[in-house]
């Protein structure tokens, strides 16, 4: 426990995290009038500049919209209407906007959704600490938990609160604080390996996502003049094998397209396709939010808007308890969350299989690359099988 030397504060929420899950709790809670600070150890230019995932789905924009966020956090973000499927070659198109009814959501890059968050909360005077070191949870079973770290100049903080929500991610404090025995994890490893890249390349027109027996591929908009694009790969590949001209190579020979431009890379990284789950994602007066409860593979780019859903359940709970004394939104938070989390590691499991197993038959048999073929041509011969498909992208 912190020592008498401790600089001691109090507030109703602590926030771990300022990734999509912490910063839109953290707005949220603002505007439903309940206090909290937020403790991220990353300096702030580092939050701001880390390139992620950029699909908001329907669901998603949903929730900022509803609390009246819309017009600061979506403004000038383009809508993701229609998906391209590139298969052998061949473009496919589905227009998702028609077969959702309209429900689609937006193409905003994770820096750029970050940055509004930050600036909406802090234009409105709110707390948000960078370079919060040595976060520790304390008490977190009991009815007054506590939180300590230390800021830039070394200075020890405790703040006593009423909740905490851990939303810092699957290397985070705020998991590793709960019990090992009052948490059941699950995990899955697909096997398979992405190779993403930030180039400035003019985006698509559609998001893109390429079959064919050369591999997976995948080109998506990341800014007016940037994109993100994914190429299939051994899972653990070093990315120093990967020469820029063997990149352009297989982009271009699994996107099908011989025009596309050689161009400055920013960004280069691999990553391994795996899932994990947390059951539950509440323990005592601690909350897991976002990637400290639940990891998703980047296919159907659901883990920014699980972390934006569990964000705004967790608001509407914390929102009542804290008003009208009514927790029965807390004690359901973790089986409400789960539902949606465990849909969607469904849905991006199905996703993943799918395109994979139809482009590369050695991914999982003769057998199995013929059926993902004929769940691929589906698409485009049954409209209620299209429908089903651009259900699971709305969200909710």
């Amino acid at each position: 426990m912190p020592n008498d030397t401790a600089i001691r504060e109090a507030t109703t929420v602590v926030v771990i995290g300022a990734g999509p899950a912490g910063l839109t709790l953290a707005n949220l809670l603002r505007l439903a009038g309940v206090g909290c600070v937020v403790l991220e150890r990353h300096s702030r230019a580092h939050v701001e500049s880390r390139q992620r995932a950029g699909v908001l789905d329907y669901h998603g924009a949903c929730v900022f919209e509803e609390w009246g966020l819309a017009g600061e956090i979506l403004a000038g973000m383009p809508g993701d209407g229609s998906l391209e499927i590139r298969v052998d070659g061949e473009p496919r198109l589905l227009d998702v906007a028609a077969l959702s009814g309209g429900r689609t959501g937006a193409l905003i890059p994770q820096q750029i959704l970050i940055g509004r968050l930050l600036n909406a909360h802090q234009k409105a005077g709110a707390d948000v600490r960078f370079a919060a070191d040595g976060v520790a949870l304390h008490d977190i079973a009991g009815p007054e938990p506590k939180v300590t770290y230390r800021d830039s100049d070394g200075a020890l903080h405790e703040i006593t609160c009423a909740y905490i929500a851990g939303c810092d991610g699957g290397h985070g404090a705020s998991r590793a604080a709960v019990p090992a025995d009052a948490l059941t994890t699950y995990s899955y490893d697909h096997g398979i390996g992405w190779f993403t890249i930030l180039a400035d390349v003019p985006p698509p027109r559609h998001p893109l996502m390429a079959i064919s027996s050369h591999g997976f591929a995948a080109h998506f908009a990341r800014g007016p003049k940037a994109s993100r694009f994914y190429l299939q790969c051994d899972p653990g590949a070093d990315p120093a094998h990967w020469g820029e001209e063997r990149l352009w190579t297989q982009l271009r020979l699994r996107l099908g397209d011989d025009d596309l431009p050689a161009a400055t890379i920013t960004d280069k990284t691999v990553v391994d396709m795996r899932s994990f789950v947390a059951d539950p994602m509440r323990h005592g007066r601690l909350f897991l939010a976002g990637d400290a409860a639940h990891i998703i593979t980047p296919m159907g780019g659901k883990g920014m808007n699980l972390a934006i859903a569990d964000a705004d359940v967790l608001a509407r709970a914390l929102r009542a308890a804290v008003h009208d004394h009514d927790d029965t939104g807390l004690q359901a938070y973790s089986e409400t969350c789960l539902k949606r989390v465990w849909n969607n590691q469904e849905y991006s499991r199905w996703l993943t299989e799918m395109t994979h197993e139809a482009g590369d038959e050695s991914l999982a048999g003769p057998f199995r690359h013929r059926l993902a073929r004929a769940r691929l041509e589906r698409l485009f011969t049954s409209e209620a099988a299209a429908r089903a498909l651009v259900d699971l992208m709305a969200g909710g």
